[in-house]
């Protein structure tokens, strides 16, 4: 009976012999360090360029333990133990591992980064060693750590420029903050000069010219037989009259004594009445008051009435219109002023025109006393102009909120 021979057939040999070739040629072309290992962590082989990287020829990395070689020291400089090394632990429990930017050692002693792969080989499911391919990451990781300390700087200087417009925010807000208190004040010391100079004319050049309106009088009586003389005192009685009218005009328009001695109510309805009968332009004042709440006094009463007054005044000037709705309401929240008419209406452009000084001034009123102003193009056509004064400092206007209805 014939017996089968164990021993390999020379096609077979050459075919294995081939094969092992052409692995060596692949060991030896890629840029990769690849080496294995077995159960006790020698080196059964290794490609040159992983023999190169670690500073070594191959021959002389062959049955060295690769651990003690190459991966003895953490990067911290403390001692690497054996048994915590995840090399080893992935070939001892079967499992593959990856890792990136470990630090691996050279022949010299100095240490590279480098990234690694460990995967175990089994013949017949079990394990008889390991597989590891391993990189140089030096240059990566140099240029990692200039990106970091390049976004560090970045960093640094954001965060100092942040700062430094902060600071020139802060400023700001402060210096706006001193402007508004300034003119604040220099409406109060507006307000007060044009009080006192409304009662110095009244009481001086009033008094002069009633005194005066009485002398022509007297000396009208005793002129009775000279008509040209009469004619003339007549003439010159007239001119004293009309400057009497001109002089409580422009008392009326320093300080409006009806602000001080009836209140704000009535003195919004007499200038309402008056604005009308002199522009000629249709509508009425509709005014609301809360029967429970008292009418502001002082500088809130005097800021409302200018505010109310510069609006009638802009659309007398500008508006171009034939018609006009004021509103005024008051309750406990606050006063709301809304005045509306259908002429040309307002841009953009105008409300931002340098030379609008009225705007700039009536929005600076409302906003001292914690107030909004409003100012834009009414649905129906025309300009509309809506205020909030709250009678506290720091109220809500809720639903009035004039400048949520613009």
């Amino acid at each position: 009976m014939a017996t089968t021979s164990a021993v390999p057939r020379v096609p077979e040999i050459a075919a294995q012999q081939a094969w092992r070739n052409q692995l060596e040629l692949l060991l030896a072309s890629t840029g990769e360090g690849v080496y294995g290992i077995d159960l006790d962590g020698h080196c059964v082989f290794i490609n040159r360029a992983g023999a190169e990287m670690l500073g070594y020829r191959p021959d002389q990395v062959l049955g060295r333990n690769m651990h003690e070689l190459m991966h003895h020291t953490r990067a911290n400089g403390l001692h690497y133990p054996v048994e915590e090394c995840p090399i080893y632990q992935a070939f001892r429990q079967g499992a593959p591992c990856r890792l990136d930017g470990d630090m691996l050692w050279r022949a010299d002693g100095t240490p590279f980064h480098a990234e690694y792969s460990s995967y175990p080989i089994r013949d017949g499911g079990r394990i008889i060693g390991a597989v590891v391919t391993f990189v140089d990451i030096s240059e990566r990781k140099r240029a990692e750590e200039l990106l970091r300390l390049a976004h560090d700087e970045l960093e640094r200087r954001v965060a100092e420029r942040t700062q430094e417009l902060s600071d020139a925010l802060a400023e700001l807000a402060r210096t706006n903050a001193r402007l508004r208190r300034l003119s604040a004040h220099l409406q109060t010391v507006r307000e007060d000069e044009r009080s006192r100079i409304a009662r110095e004319i009244h009481d001086e050049l009033g008094s002069v010219l009633v005194a005066l309106k009485l002398e022509f009088g007297w000396l009208r009586a005793r002129l009775a037989p000279q008509p040209e003389l009469l004619a003339r005192t007549a003439a010159m009685s007239g001119l004293i009259d009309n400057a009497v009218t001109e002089v409580g005009r422009i008392i009326t328009d320093l300080r409006p004594s009806i602000l001080d001695h009836q209140g704000l109510w009535a003195a919004l309805e007499w200038h309402a009445q008056e604005f009308l009968q002199a522009t000629g332009l249709r509508g009425g004042l509709d005014l609301r008051i809360d029967t429970q709440i008292p009418a502001p006094d002082g500088d809130l009463a005097t800021a409302a009435y200018r505010i109310f007054q510069e609006t009638l005044s802009n659309v007398a000037r500008h508006a171009n219109a034939t018609a006009i709705e004021m509103r005024v309401r008051a309750d406990a929240r606050g006063l709301t002023i809304r005045v509306r008419d259908n002429g040309c209406g307002i841009t953009l452009e105008q409300l931002r025109h340098p030379g609008a000084h009225g705007v700039l001034g009536m929005s600076e009123r409302a906003r001292h006393f914690g107030g909004r102003l409003a100012i834009g193009p009414a649905l129906s056509g025309g300009t509309q102009v809506r205020v909030w004064l709250p009678f506290a400092r720091g109220g809500d206007g809720g639903a009035d909120d004039p400048v949520a209805d613009l």
